[in-house]
């Protein structure tokens, strides 16, 4: 266990239904994030994983367990939080301009000033690149930079944490893989926590400190992976490394054989686990 992590989840599971017609979508879920750690969360197709993150922001009360940040339990969406969705076409307000967009939930924000919400815009604009394309509106801008929109609203928010949900799930390869090196860096200039839910192997290894494995339905943790990987990432010569290779078959491994313990990260067999149930 963490000593002050910063995201708590505890026994968490969700059922749709009653009785006999009941869906286990969630079984029982608990990991810990770390204050400033980079998590991704990975598991087989249709596991639950936006089930879950819809939870962990307050937006799906859970039929049992209990999810705290900073010590206090998230029951509705918490301000200390920012989610961006996967659809970015459909979290931007075609409406307003793209500073526009940014803005709209520091509104929400008590004492902030007028001339304070412009320059945590003009930061986040100018953090994600799209300095000449702030009175543009989404419409006029392609896939990638609109995600960039929604990523630099998140930023502007200043949330403790940042909540993602397979955020590069619909662009090209050269667009995410260009996503994804700006998400580290203004990750690290912001020095913000990021949980990152994702169905790319590569993608979870390249960007995670950790790596939480689900299993299948009904969803449990099958294991939380260190990546001690080097950083700063590089999408070369990081990909390039033996190590990135090795652990990005054992997440392969753990996600495609969950009825069968993965090797252990150091290369050894760990000992047969229990079969996750499949449905």
């Amino acid at each position: 266990m963490l000593q002050d992590p910063m995201l708590q989840v505890s026994r968490l599971a969700k059922t749709y239904g009653f009785g006999a017609d009941a869906t286990h979508a969630v079984g029982d879920i608990s990991f810990e994030v770390a204050r400033s750690e980079f998590v991704c969360i990975v598991g087989p197709s249709g596991c639950g994983k936006t089930t879950l993150l819809k939870m962990l922001c307050g937006l799906l009360a859970p039929t049992s367990g209990e999810i705290t940040l900073g010590g206090r339990r998230v029951t509705e969406p918490p301000e200390e939080m920012a989610l961006v969705f996967q659809d970015y076409s459909r979290s931007l307000y075609p409406w307003m301009r793209v500073g526009e967009n940014i803005a709209f939930p520091l509104l929400r924000q008590r004492g902030l000033s007028r001339a304070d919400r412009r320059e945590r815009v003009r930061q986040a604009v100018e953090a994600v690149g799209l300095t000449g394309f702030i009175d543009g509106y989404p419409w006029q801008l392609s896939g990638g930079m609109q995600q960039r929109v929604a990523i630099a609203r998140g930023l502007a928010y200043q949330p403790q944490i940042l909540l993602m949900d397979e955020p590069f799930a619909s662009v090209d390869a050269q667009t995410r893989a260009d996503l994804e090196d700006l998400l580290l860096r203004v990750r690290h200039e912001y020095g913000v926590t990021v949980l990152f839910v994702t169905h790319d192997i590569d993608e979870s290894v390249y960007l995670a400190d950790r790596v939480v494995v689900l299993t299948p339905r009904p969803t449990e943790v099958q294991e939380v992976l260190e990546i001690e990987l080097p950083r700063p990432r590089n999408q070369v010569t990081t990909k390039e490394l033996p190590e990135f290779a090795r652990l990005r078959a054992h997440v392969y491994r753990a996600i495609k054989r969950p009825e069968r313990a993965p090797e252990d990260v150091s290369g050894n067999a760990s000992e047969k686990a229990a079969s996750a149930p499949v449905l």
